[in-house]
């Protein structure tokens, strides 16, 4: 009798689980494009070009139209590595440093031509370059006339020599050290690179007083009497 009862016991129905609804799925992943980052101030380098060096370049110039007060449009930043060719590291290391000087990842370069006193083949990676624009153009000039350039060692003011005859201006910068967001310790050896300034000023006289109201710090020339 004992074992029926087991036997009837264990004959009885389960209760059937109730079945998953459309509910209980994982919600679908949004498509499409990002959101746009929307900034609520302006870069503080681009209000002070609105509120004051516009002005100050109109009445120095005797501009017919506002229009034709020069401004910036872009900074292009370039690395160049000749022993990048035969040391691969070297471009991997270079990209995140000026990634994080930039603030946008850089494109690599590459040899376009043979060069057989370089031991140099095309299509090896010799440096990398970004170019910047907009906010991101207007926060590194910033960085660069008030944070980087003054931690040169024995700083005395960049050369106004950079200029191309038509308002460009290109700097040399010879450690990346100097940017606070390369960290000292991580890096495997010192790079210099190239930063070029393009404007919409006609002259080189109107480029430099365009930089210099932006806060480029601009070697003073030598009195008279005195060595330069």
């Amino acid at each position: 009798m004992a074992d029926n009862e087991k036997g009837e016991a264990s004959a009885k129905p389960q209760k059937d689980k109730p079945a998953k609804t459309g509910a209980s799925k994982k919600k679908a992943e949004p498509t499409g494009p990002a959101p746009k980052y929307k900034r609520v101030t302006a870069p503080r380098l681009r209000k002070i070009y609105d509120d004051t060096v516009k002005g100050q370049l109109f009445k120095e110039f005797n501009y017919s139209s506002t229009m034709e007060v020069p401004r910036v449009v872009k900074i292009s930043l370039n690395m160049g590595l000749g022993r990048a060719a035969h040391e691969a590291k070297l471009i991997d290391s270079a990209v995140e440093e000026l990634k994080q000087i930039a603030g946008q990842a850089p494109v690599v370069c590459k040899a376009k031509k043979d060069i057989a006193n370089y031991k140099l083949r095309k299509g090896h990676k010799i440096g990398v370059m970004v170019t910047l624009r907009g906010e991101r153009m207007w926060e590194f000039l910033d960085r660069l006339c008030n944070v980087a350039l003054p931690r040169v060692r024995d700083f005395r003011g960049v050369s106004s020599k950079g200029f191309d005859g038509r308002g460009n201006y290109t700097l040399g910068i010879r450690e990346q050290i100097i940017f606070p967001e390369i960290e000292f310790d991580k890096i495997d050896q010192v790079k210099g690179l190239n930063i070029s300034i393009v404007t919409t000023a006609k002259t080189d006289n109107e480029g430099r007083a365009l930089l210099a109201h932006l806060g480029m710090p601009f070697r003073q020339a030598p009195a008279q009497g005195q060595a330069a």
